[in-house]
């Protein structure tokens, strides 16, 4: 960790990601709540992808002109004031759709969840010169809003930001309270925003690189005070088990799904699936004795291990 030489002197996370492997990766996930994965795309892969975003319509956010957005999305429009239309996948195709199913992302999530991954939500943003930051806030409503409709009330969900510029301090860099999640206190409640707090942490990255999200951990963007743009885009997933608090996502269009490559098909699943049921035992027949993925161990295996 060091000092940006700037006068807010904000610290930036500039550890090697690089170095990590998957326990750590996993440990910062799951307790700081954020994880870096560099290089996560080649140049040619973001070139793709830049080739795609160009052509999106997109419209200003309400809090500034210099944010733009555009939402990908079944359904009518629960967003408000934000560039959408029912967006076909199977029928555009081409890079964008076919990053959903990014091999090494979805395997990755993969040993994470120990769960088959269901695609939640896509989003693309482009930060311009004069973007004023976005406010401290969490993605994790466990009751639905207004801004993330119903998709981000999943009790568990990680999203992935692919970062199609680099990020570097003067050009909307990520901002994130590591550990946030884990309070229990009022603070912590998902449904708050904050303009800043003294022990935020930036963090900087290259073009390619992929940022996870814990949903409840709090987070945001610096400003824009570069001559530059930056482009995001962004993909949340979640675990079959983790359905939304109600049954009312809209599902992606049978027609398009039908148009898919055979990569990216299934994680076209149910979005309102839920391995739950309220109807409860106390002792069930088919308890096991082991769970390697809620062990403390978990967090201390070596990057060859695969029992998770």
């Amino acid at each position: 960790m060091r000092k940006r030489d700037a006068l807010e002197q904000l610290p930036i996370d500039d550890r090697d990601w690089s170095s990590l492997a998957f326990s750590d990766q996993l440990y910062h996930l799951e307790v700081e709540g954020f994880l870096l994965i560099p290089d996560m795309l080649s140049a040619e892969h973001v070139a793709q992808l830049k080739a795609e975003t160009a052509r999106f319509e997109t419209s200003p956010m309400d809090y500034s002109v210099h944010q733009r957005d555009r939402r990908l999305h079944p359904g009518p429009n629960p967003y408000p004031g934000s560039a959408w239309e029912p967006y076909r996948f199977g029928d555009q195709g081409g890079a964008i759709t076919e990053l959903i199913a990014y091999a090494p992302t979805v395997q990755f999530l993969e040993r994470v969840f120990g769960d088959d991954v269901v695609f939640m939500t896509y989003e693309y943003a482009r930060s311009e010169p004069g973007h004023p930051g976005i406010s401290l806030h969490t993605d994790g409503q466990p009751y639905g809003s207004s801004t993330f409709g119903y998709e981000c009330s999943c009790p568990v969900m990680i999203k992935v930001l692919y970062y199609l510029d680099d990020l570097t301090p003067d050009v909307s860099p990520f901002s994130v309270l590591p550990r946030s999640h884990l309070s229990l206190h009022a603070d912590g409640n998902p449904y708050t925003r904050y303009e800043t707090h003294p022990d935020l942490v930036m963090v900087t990255a290259t073009a390619g690189s992929a940022l996870l999200l814990h949903p409840r951990v709090f987070h945001g963007t610096y400003p824009n005070v570069g001559s530059r743009s930056r482009e995001m885009v962004q993909i949340g997933y979640r675990p079959a088990w983790a359905g939304p608090v109600k049954e009312e996502v809209p599902e992606w269009e049978s027609h398009d799904h039908a148009k898919l490559s055979a990569s990216v098909k299934p994680l076209f699943s149910d979005r309102n699936i839920r391995k739950a049921s309220f109807e409860q035992e106390n002792k069930p027949a088919d308890m096991t004795r082991t769970a390697p993925g809620i062990s403390p161990h978990r967090w201390n295996r070596d990057q060859g291990s695969t029992d998770q």
